[in-house]
């Protein structure tokens, strides 16, 4: 894989985190009493994940915050090191647009051979056709034996 494609994976990485990352607060939030007008919010309860051992749900909000910016910033130094390892333009911007011409110039060529390419094909299809339907007339064309 290239590097511009390892590149586009990351920051796919990267936004895959951040959109678990806020859906989990967002999720696991506790309710916050938001004006003194409201009633307070219903306190944390416990979940139990088995029969045997209940999990205090703010030990684990508090906790994903950690594990989840772990991740991010994991994700972050990846796609840091891939950038770095980016090669870097030599020669400066005239060095580049000399190889930007020297590429157009390539393609221009390879063009022009494809173009030749498919012009002799078009001919030889057309041939092809001509025969065929010249083949097919005179098939039609014959009397079956008496």
């Amino acid at each position: 894989m290239d590097i511009i494609s390892q590149l586009q994976e990351q920051v796919n990485t990267i936004a895959a985190i951040s959109f678990n990352t806020f859906g989990t607060l967002q999720r696991d939030a506790p309710p916050v009493r938001l004006s003194p007008n409201y009633p307070e919010p219903p306190a944390a309860t416990t979940t139990t994940i088995t029969e045997e051992s209940p999990v205090n749900t703010n030990n684990v909000i508090s906790e994903t915050p950690k594990i989840l910016s772990a991740e991010l910033v994991k994700a972050a130094k990846q796609f840091d090191a891939l950038v770095a390892a980016l090669p870097l333009s030599e020669g400066g911007e005239e060095a580049q647009l000399k190889k930007i011409a020297e590429l157009q110039a390539e393609n221009d060529l390879v063009g022009q051979e494809l173009q030749k390419q498919l012009d002799a094909a078009e001919k030889e299809l057309k041939q092809v056709q001509e025969l065929f339907n010249e083949a097919a007339d005179n098939c039609l064309n014959l009397k079956k034996p008496d």
